[in-house]
């Protein structure tokens, strides 16, 4: 699912709405109070983001819980991959930005709060995930052919993990992805940033009557 429209890319710039999507990923389908003990936040607030990621598509309607008078919520089926179009003017460009933000502050503090409890994860697991750093010198097309082949990679994984459903199978666990590509500012050959380049200047028709010195009322 590629996104370009501004109201759902500003349904998504919440970090507890994001939560809930992830949380639907690894739980399946759930009420707004699993939901709520899951994450430790009421219960109303999750009921109402909720409806608010249905309203976009991003979330459905999944049928009555236990108990009848509250409703379940899933991910649609076949679960969304979400792509965020950069692109944009004004305000949409501003929307999109802002979802990007909160995507990168949320991964952030998640990788910082592995780095804090890794000692407590088990064995198997505590040398098998981390922090992957590098520079590279790429094209615009590298650097595009690069994150098709990571988007490659992983989506095995994923299509394997839907397909499956259910509980997870002995060994396995919920693992977060994040990839950011930040090219460095354009060094010169003495190592300088190089300035910006100068905008073309404009040439704007000529207007006859300002040029012999006559103006129109």
């Amino acid at each position: 699912m590629e996104i370009s429209d501004p109201g759902a890319i500003k349904a998504l710039a919440h970090p507890l709405r994001l939560d809930l999507l992830d949380l639907l990923v690894a739980t399946g389908p759930a009420t707004a109070a699993r939901c709520g003990r899951a994450l430790g936040v009421p219960q109303a607030n999750c009921s109402f983001h909720l409806r608010q990621l249905a309203r976009y598509g991003f979330v459905e309607d999944a049928g009555p819980g236990r108990d009848k008078r509250e409703r379940k919520w899933r991910l649609p089926d076949p679960r969304p991959t979400l792509r965020i179009r950069s692109a944009g003017q004004g305000a949409d460009r501003l929307v999109g930005g802002q979802l990007e933000r909160v995507l990168v502050e949320r991964e952030t503090r998640a990788i910082l709060d592995h780095i804090g409890r890794r000692d407590e994860e088990p064995a198997e697991w505590r040398h098998k995930t981390g922090v992957v750093s590098a520079v590279a010198a790429l094209s615009a097309a590298d650097a595009a052919e690069l994150e098709e082949k990571w988007r490659a990679l992983l989506e095995p994984y994923i299509a394997r993990s839907e397909t499956a459903g259910g509980p997870l199978r002995p060994g396995q666990r919920h693992v977060r992805y994040f990839m950011a590509a930040t090219p460095l500012p354009a060094l010169d050959a003495d190592g300088d940033a190089e300035p910006a380049p100068e905008p073309l200047p404009t040439t704007e028709p000529e207007d006859r009557d300002d040029a012999d010195g006559e103006s129109g009322t």
